[in-house]
């Protein structure tokens, strides 16, 4: 039963972002459609986004509640989603697959990304639902049915929900507590399953507290872990700075001229260079994956376009910052390209580790782990937040599913910690690219209305 499951889903992931890179084509599509429609909204809206994000930080806004929460919570929620282990396992496996010219088209998928994640959060905002009670709901399934009405919509819709409480709920889930449970054990030897018990513990308390607690967490915790990974992988760069500048122009030639960079041995193509760099780009930042917009929508904004412009500093953060600093500490150390004690290359967690090491001696793996703690952690919040939110909609409300699911994840961010989770790792891929396709489908369909809110104009209800 394994085998043919795992024949099925690698079939799946062959069309969707292997042999076939339909998704990639679709993300990166959706992304350079919207940036020319939008006349470039990234680039003109990035500075009041900007100034929208820090001229108004706090790390206590104003609680949270059923009628939403503040735009930083938002964002805070969103990034929470974003950052994550792929910021460091994943970038670590793109420069490994790619080269080091994967880094610059992953800047070019984050760039067109950009003006793809405004699209969703804009639509987000104008098609969230609100009860009779004041309650606030939002997400792609809302926009989805505006797109395509009647039973096609609802299908659509549910699909999406599905494919999302799959993809992030349970299985992404059960992957951030495997890192989280590698991490810990290889810095400090504690038990993996010691790790899972108290990962769920925690998760639980916060998981029961409802969106309240969520964004008062991710509010603190997101600044709090981008700083200290931030403050850290800067001193590591700084400690080779003499490697700064050979390590930017890798990034460049190795993005058009791989084998100038890496050697003929390695096998590096520019093809290999762009898929990977513009496939990890765009799974660590979200956009057009339809996972944000369920937090983007809880903002309480004025227009729905001013949300928009926060959420494209999720993806800066995400990967101009992050995923790139990520990138320098590795690639400033020397370490791609070296073998472990295995004597196979290092790639994924085991190569950000031996890159600070380089400069951190053995603390090197302490400051990963705590990091991937940091990032894993928040990342569980925000996903075990999205499919919850699709659970309403497709339950109504129905308090006995909504305890279901939170047992259900809570035993998969458990077992997640001490199992072999490759198959799940590729489920999760697999449902991460169906719930992509609904998504995207309904933002074209609906992109005359982004269009509009991009040039601040405003509307309601239909045409």
């Amino acid at each position: 039963m394994e085998k043919i499951l795992t024949d099925i889903v690698t079939a799946v992931n062959d069309v969707l972002w292997n042999k076939y890179l339909l998704l990639l084509f679709l993300l990166l599509g959706s992304g350079i459609y919207f940036t020319f429609r939008t006349r470039f909204v990234q680039v003109r809206k990035f500075g009041e986004g900007m100034r929208m994000v820090f001229g108004n930080i706090s790390l206590k806004g104003k609680a949270a509640g059923k009628e939403g929460m503040s735009s930083f919570q938002a964002l805070s929620t969103a990034v929470a989603a974003q950052v994550g282990t792929g910021n460091i396992a994943g970038c670590a496996s793109a420069l490994v697959s790619g080269g080091p010219g994967a880094i610059f088209w992953m800047w070019v998928s984050a760039f067109f990304g950009m003006a793809t994640i405004y699209g969703e959060a804009v639509l987000a905002q104008q098609y969230k639902s609100i009860g009779k009670d004041g309650a606030v709901s939002g997400g792609p399934i809302y926009y989805i049915k505006a797109a395509f009405k009647g039973k096609l919509g609802t299908f659509m819709a549910g699909f999406f929900a599905v494919a999302i409480i799959l993809a992030l709920g349970f299985m992404g889930n059960m992957v951030q507590s495997n890192s989280i449970g590698d991490a810990f054990y290889t810095a400090f030897g504690i038990p993996k399953p010691a790790v899972g018990i108290a990962v769920a513990a925690v998760s639980a308390f916060i998981f029961l507290g409802g969106v309240r607690r969520i964004a008062s967490i991710t509010e603190k915790l997101v600044p709090a872990m981008a700083c200290f990974y931030i403050i850290g992988a800067v001193a590591a760069i700084v400690m080779n700075a003499e490697n700064i500048l050979p390590a930017l122009q890798s990034i460049f030639v190795g993005a058009f001229q791989p084998q100038a960079v890496m050697g003929g041995a390695i096998g590096v193509s520019v093809k290999e260079a762009v898929r990977f760099g513009v496939a990890r780009g765009l799974f660590s930042n979200e956009a057009g994956m339809g996972s944000t917009p369920h937090a983007h929508a809880m903002a309480r904004v004025e227009k729905p376009q001013d949300q928009g412009a926060v959420a494209m500093v999720g993806v800066f953060i995400d990967t101009f910052v992050v995923l790139t600093i990520t990138a320098l500490v590795i690639l400033t150390s020397g370490k791609l390209g070296t073998t472990g004690v295995d004597g196979e290359i290092l790639t994924a967690t085991a190569l950000a580790q031996a890159a600070f090491n380089h400069s951190f001696g053995g603390f090197g793996n302490i400051f990963v782990a705590v990091c991937l703690l940091f990032f894993a952690f928040s990342t569980i919040i925000s996903w075990y937040f999205f499919g919850e939110t699709n659970i309403k909609a497709l339950f109504k409300e129905n308090k006995t599913a909504k305890a279901v699911y939170g047992v259900i994840a809570l035993i998969f961010i458990i077992v997640g910690s001490f199992q072999k989770v490759t198959l799940v790792w590729d489920m999760s891929d697999m449902f991460n690219g169906l719930m992509v396709i609904p998504n995207l489908l309904a933002l074209i369909v609906l992109s005359r209305f982004v269009v509009r809110f991009a040039k601040d104009e405003t509307y309601r209800g239909e045409d």
